[in-house]
């Protein structure tokens, strides 16, 4: 039977390309180390990490069994933080999903002045859901509800989806189709501009684009970037369109780096809920969470 440290360990390497580096984090000696990896390797039939010019690079075969084993294990590593047994004084444990813009642009600054432990999880609402409903989340911050039965949703703010440019975009042609309403002929001309998104989502552009064009967008964005908070920075003062919910660049609009385009005739707005089990046994520290959210400017 494979050994679940073995996986511990190979998803270590796999994530730091580096032997010692693996040692340090899980706290074991670096032979201790490459036996775990040569022990996994023997078990699958296959090499998982070559050496190529100094550097650790994982085989085709390795990136497979990371992305299968991945999820599996940060939930591993979740339970075992959640229920470790400490002589120290005991800390509550929150565990909160949401997009990572959300968490860069409201809670992350907060975390310091935080009295208990934060996990902080990011992928698709679909999976929040589940995890919420099976107790692996506390909390998540979705534009989204569900109906299952366990969980409750209550709308604290709202988004709204925007097109924006950089401060050094000539609009000038832009605003005069839109005025005249010749939205054909502005469709055509931004799609000869500029272009910033993201590779992991592009929900904004495209509901944006049928909502007001009718149609898909049909043209390759020229920027694909981590993430809406990257496009911002990038965009903040100098040339290029994107769509975004205002409020992550509120600061850069306020600042001249970054204007409102357009918001659309079709206006497109987002409620955000907070998703939470109907009954949670670490509330009080899940009502501050919400606090500070209400508070934050959105």
């Amino acid at each position: 039977m494979i050994n679940l440290e073995w996986l511990r360990t190979f998803k270590s390497v796999y994530e730091t390309r580096s032997f010692t580096k693996a040692a340090k984090e899980l706290y074991i000696s670096q032979p201790g180390v490459s036996l775990h990896i040569g022990s996994l390797e023997a078990y699958v039939g296959y090499t998982l990490f070559e050496r190529i010019s100094k550097k650790l690079i994982p085989t085709e075969k390795a990136k497979i069994l990371y992305n299968f084993t991945l999820e599996p294990l940060l939930k591993l590593e979740t339970a075992e933080q959640t229920f470790h047994k400490t002589t120290k004084t005991e800390r509550s444990t929150v565990s909160i999903g949401m997009c990572f813009e959300t968490f860069q642009f409201t809670l992350e600054k907060h975390i310091p002045t935080l009295d208990f432990n934060v996990i902080i999880r990011f992928g698709l609402y679909e999976q929040m859901f589940s995890d919420l409903d099976h107790g692996l989340l506390d909390l998540i911050i979705t534009p989204h509800k569900t109906n299952l039965k366990n969980l409750e949703f209550e709308a604290f703010s709202k988004e709204k989806i925007v097109l924006v440019n950089g401060s050094e975009t000539d609009t000038s042609e832009l605003k005069t189709l839109l005025k005249n309403q010749k939205i054909e002929e502005a469709e055509d001309w931004l799609k000869q501009q500029i272009w910033y998104s993201t590779a992991a989502d592009m929900e904004h552009l495209n509901n944006f684009w049928k909502a007001n064009f009718n149609r898909h967008p049909d043209f390759k964005p020229n920027y694909i970037v981590p993430n809406i908070c990257s496009i911002v920075r990038c965009l903040s003062g100098n040339s290029g369109f994107s769509i975004v919910p205002d409020f992550l660049c509120k600061k850069e609009i306020a600042s001249g780096g970054i204007e409102i385009t357009w918001e659309g005739n079709q206006k497109i707005e987002n409620i955000l809920h907070f998703g939470e089990r109907l009954k949670n046994p670490v509330q009080k520290e899940v009502d501050l969470i919400k606090s500070i959210f209400r508070n934050e400017n959105f």
